[in-house]
């Protein structure tokens, strides 16, 4: 894609995030140029933003009706899986609180519900956290109903269950250094007097504090980010949960959680794409970021690598490894490991070793 078509897509984005602004464009848009546009947002896994977009546009700005008609068509797909997954939420968290678990939900329609219209936000699948140890009771439960799931790396597990996968992890946040395991624990039981619940499919879901919320999910962008790479969507994510929550969480407090779990320097470049790619509202951030530091060469990142790294155009036709179903994997990780450890460094550190640990010792056996 162009730069010209670039910016026209972050243009789209921008304005289905938030409801605003007009499209500004040179020339107008061939339907070519829509259809790489579309299947650039199917990679980042955002056709549902760019969707709400078209609200907004001039009528001479809209794709041509065979594009829209073809889009309406996914959104519908996206709008029926989405109400799947709300009901799968709520039939589940109902049996795992009769007995006696206490799951939290992570990211997915968590974060969803920040958006302006959550059902259009493409979800891939559910996962769940199982507060005072409740991981073993809960992958028991698995084995009573003769439910087939598999152990993972990362010290989580997965399954499909009527249409939707499902993981349940036995760790809360995706920060990898076992010199920070202590402090998140205290961190866990510090804020959870402020955890959240939100209505879905009439049952109330327990959600985490704000706080921690905002940890998980950048956390997360940060693993794969260190690994294969994102996608638009997960930082999208990001930028709606600070609009929503700014005015909610302890901004100090926050600041101090980055700064203990070594993440800091990464949140100010995290901050400055939210702001400059994706018009964030300065005023939505907790804490101001340096100034005259530049994220760019990080949004390249993302915008080369899509939906965790699975279609960077950069390694197409590359050699597959044993270390990575990812061409060129151990390329791609080693390259990512030098650009991020100036920035994270006890994750950049410790992801091998946890990740190797996990895969073959750390791993649940029967």
């Amino acid at each position: 894609m162009n730069k010209s078509l670039k910016d026209v897509f972050l243009q789209l984005i921008r304005i289905g995030l938030w409801g605003k602004e007009t499209l500004s464009l040179s020339i107008p848009l061939s339907e070519a140029d829509w259809m790489k546009i579309r299947d650039y947002a199917i990679n980042h896994t955002v056709d549902g933003l760019i969707y709400d977009s078209f609200a907004y546009l001039d009528e001479q700005d809209l794709p041509p009706k065979s594009v829209r008609m073809k889009w309406a068509v996914r959104m519908d797909q996206i709008e029926r899986h989405n109400k799947q997954m709300n009901q799968v939420i709520a039939t589940q968290y109902l049996s795992f609180t009769k007995q006696g678990l206490k799951p939290i939900l992570q990211k997915g329609q968590g974060v969803a519900a920040c958006y302006e219209i959550p059902s259009h936000r493409i979800s891939g699948d559910i996962d769940w956290y199982f507060q005072e140890g409740g991981y073993a009771q809960a992958r028991q439960m698995l084995k009573d109903k003769n439910l087939a799931f598999k152990d993972t790396a990362g010290f989580s597990l997965d399954y499909d269950w009527k249409g939707i996968h499902i993981e349940h992890h036995k760790r809360l946040f995706d920060i990898r250094s076992p010199l920070k395991y202590n402090y998140l624990k205290k961190l866990q039981n510090k804020y959870k007097s402020k955890q959240e619940e939100l209505i879905i499919d009439d049952v109330q879901i327990k959600l985490l504090a704000p706080e921690l919320q905002l940890l998980q999910v950048n956390a997360h962008i940060l693993k794969h980010l260190i690994t294969f790479g994102i996608g638009l969507r997960q930082l999208c994510d990001s930028a709606r949960l600070y609009h929503q929550v700014s005015s909610k969480i302890d901004a100090e407090a926050l600041k101090k959680i980055y700064q203990e779990t070594g993440i800091l320097d990464w949140i100010h470049l995290l901050h400055i794409i939210l702001v400059n790619h994706l018009g964030l509202p300065k005023k939505s951030l907790p804490f101001p970021y340096p100034e005259d530091w530049n994220a760019d060469w990080m949004m390249d990142e993302i915008w080369y690598s899509g939906n965790f790294g699975q279609h960077d155009e950069r390694y197409e036709g590359g050699q597959i490894t044993a270390i990575s179903v990812h061409p060129e994997g151990a390329h791609r990780m080693w390259s990512n490991f030098k650009r991020y450890l100036k920035y994270a460094p006890q994750e950049v550190l410790f992801f091998p070793i946890i990740y190797t640990y996990s895969k073959f010792l750390g791993i649940d056996k029967d």
